[in-house]
């Protein structure tokens, strides 16, 4: 099992962010990708509920029937697209399986590779060890990073989304399915940023108002030199508190033919 010890939780704590060395095995990525090739194949998603995603507050307050299935989606299975991949009619203009952002959010209930994974022995006392009685896992999401037209993923605090009384109760934690490295976009943190508190908060509106969600207070302005790269290999993981502020730029790698699948990462919070 996975061993984290007492300094490592100190330095979670200090630093908002913790690199989890090795914490999944080459097998348990390998099987979690090859998982998602099968419910890929399958996918069906009627042409009004193909979701781009985005962090983008404008772009997030969407007409009612995108956001519903946004909102509705977290005892579900759903695919959501990255920009520009679809013509007027809804048609894809990229093969599917290079049109996708993310799929979430309960993979972690309803796949038996993912339930496996996301509920195994090493989590349940990562949990434990980080003062969670009965940890439960809110959302699961696999992150995908295309080549090309894989967007970025502006900064952000899970908290905005995942929001709980007492404040900060979620914790995130990514796997990395295969190495994530500055060329194909790693995750960028500002360190201790967790302790700067909750800056904004997404809230559905008023029934029958569209959009049907609104946001309270605004982000902060940040410079770019404030965030540091954080590469991971393949089976490592990174813990992030909800409060942490993270984000990813856009992918360097501009061709298909340079990478045979896109890049990665499965993300619970719990």
């Amino acid at each position: 099992m996975a061993f984290v010890t007492e300094e490592q939780i100190q330095q979670f704590h200090e630093d908002g962010f913790l690199v989890l060395e090795e914490f999944f095995t080459t097998e348990e990525c390998d099987a979690m990708r090859e998982q998602i090739h099968k419910i890929i194949a399958k996918m069906d998603v009627p042409p009004h509920c193909r979701t781009e995603f985005s962090t983008d507050e404008e772009e997030q307050l969407q007409a009612q029937g995108s956001a519903d299935y946004f909102l509705t989606s977290g005892d579900k299975i759903r695919f959501f697209f990255e920009k520009g991949v679809f013509d007027e009619k809804g048609d894809f203009l990229v093969p599917k399986e290079k049109s996708i952002n993310k799929i979430g959010h309960a993979l972690h209930a309803y796949d038996p590779i993912f339930k496996q994974i996301t509920h195994s022995s090493k989590v349940q006392e990562l949990g434990r060890k980080l003062g969670f009685e009965k940890p439960v896992v809110v959302q699961s999401m696999y992150i995908f990073k295309q080549p090309g037209i894989g967007g970025e993923v502006r900064p952000h605090q899970d908290a905005t989304f995942l929001y709980t009384e007492p404040l900060g109760r979620v914790l995130g934690l990514w796997i990395a399915l295969e190495n994530a490295t500055q060329e194909n976009s790693c995750l960028w943190f500002i360190p201790g940023s967790h302790t700067n508190g909750l800056t904004r908060r997404m809230v559905r509106a008023p029934p029958g108002t569209i959009p049907c969600t609104q946001f309270i207070g605004s982000e902060r302005t940040y410079q770019d030199s404030q965030f540091i790269p954080v590469p991971i290999r393949k089976g490592f993981s990174q813990l992030l508190n909800c409060l942490f502020l993270l984000s990813t730029p856009k992918a360097n790698i501009s061709h298909w033919s340079q990478m045979v699948d896109p890049v990665s990462r499965l993300h619970s919070s719990f």
